[in-house]
């Protein structure tokens, strides 16, 4: 029997974050797809083969043969949807961030568990082997005890001035789209929750970072420095490095490794360099939502793992002396 998708808006991520995973995959299909725009949904369809373009996102809701819905939307639309599809009977699979803020994420989450279904957010990073095998040399300790780490993730600017992550009421901002992965990639390497001990930000316009800094602490004394930028003048980065009292490591693009990636490992056991398969992160991610819907499993980024990202987010705002996002 096929699980079929929905999917909320015609996204530019949709594609390579949900339809190419999907059609390496005989009983998953993207049944409908809406769009606020009609005209823009009917061609966003016709170019991918989605065979159904429904009138609105809440046609796609009601639609019985729907499994599942993919929510790209803007950040500042997801937690209203995300819970609308809850509420019609819908697992979902949202982009990160999963919401705006942590008062908004938290009712998700409570939504989620009230329904009795799969909230996942789409941290897809999380679910190659990559970063697996990383988390697997913290955990054994092979590095010894854990002293800092430090995240970046830059993209290439500059992002136009029209790009909805420049835009508050759409919840934009460097840290929501592009800094929430250091975030992530310090929080999972370390299987821990970090305190927010100080934030600066660069914003353009007034309130939308398109820079921040971030310096974090652990409970166990290891600290933390992480990075999000777009600004005009930076290029692509992707790069974690953690130091320990026995060693180093550095993965080298844990955003996407199928577009290239090493983890470089030097610690009581020697040192090495290690790659892997370059099936692409997406199809990882959609094996653990189908595992998670179909069989039960447990999911690294699940609704409750939100809640905690989104809370360290919060704290970089209020450190950095912004507003919330949703705010």
């Amino acid at each position: 029997m096929t699980f079929n998708f929905g999917v909320l808006g015609a996204a530019k991520i949709t594609p390579l974050a949900l339809l190419e995973p999907v059609s390496g995959e005989p009983f998953v299909s993207v049944r409908c797809v809406a769009a606020r725009d009609p005209t823009r949904a009917a061609a966003f369809a016709e170019t991918h083969a989605i065979p159904i373009v429904h009138r609105d996102y809440q046609a796609v809701l009601d639609d019985p043969l729907v499994d599942a819905v993919y929510v790209p939307l803007p950040i500042s639309e997801h937690a209203q949807w995300t819970v609308k599809a809850l509420a019609a009977g819908k697992h979902v699979l949202c982009e990160k961030s999963l919401a705006s803020n942590t008062a908004e994420v938290t009712k998700m989450r409570d939504q989620a568990t009230a329904c009795g279904l799969v909230l996942m957010e789409a941290f897809h990073y999380r679910y190659h082997p990559l970063f697996q095998a990383a988390v697997e040399v913290m955990q054994a300790g092979e590095i010894g005890v854990v002293e800092h780490l430090d995240a970046v993730f830059q993209v290439k600017g500059p992002i136009p001035s029209n790009d909805i992550r420049r835009n508050y009421g759409l919840g934009g901002g460097v840290l929501m789209d592009i800094g929430c992965y250091p975030i992530s990639w310090i929080r999972h390497l370390m299987q821990a929750e970090p305190v927010v001990v100080s934030a600066t930000a660069i914003t353009d316009p007034d309130q939308v970072d398109v820079e921040m800094r971030a310096s974090l602490s652990f409970e166990l004394g290891a600290t933390a420095m992480i990075t999000g930028s777009m600004k005009a003048d930076v290029d692509f980065k992707a790069v974690v490095e953690v130091f320990g009292s026995e060693g180093q490591m550095t993965l080298r693009n844990p955003l996407a490794p199928q577009l290239g990636h090493e983890l470089i490992v030097t610690g009581v056991q020697g040192s090495r360099r290690v790659t892997f398969d370059k099936r692409s992160s997406y199809a990882y991610q959609l094996d653990a939502f189908l595992g998670a819907v179909q069989r039960g499993h447990s999911l690294w980024t699940d609704a409750n793992d939100a809640v905690k990202q989104l809370t360290v987010i919060d704290a970089c705002y209020k450190k950095a002396g912004l507003r919330l996002r949703g705010g």
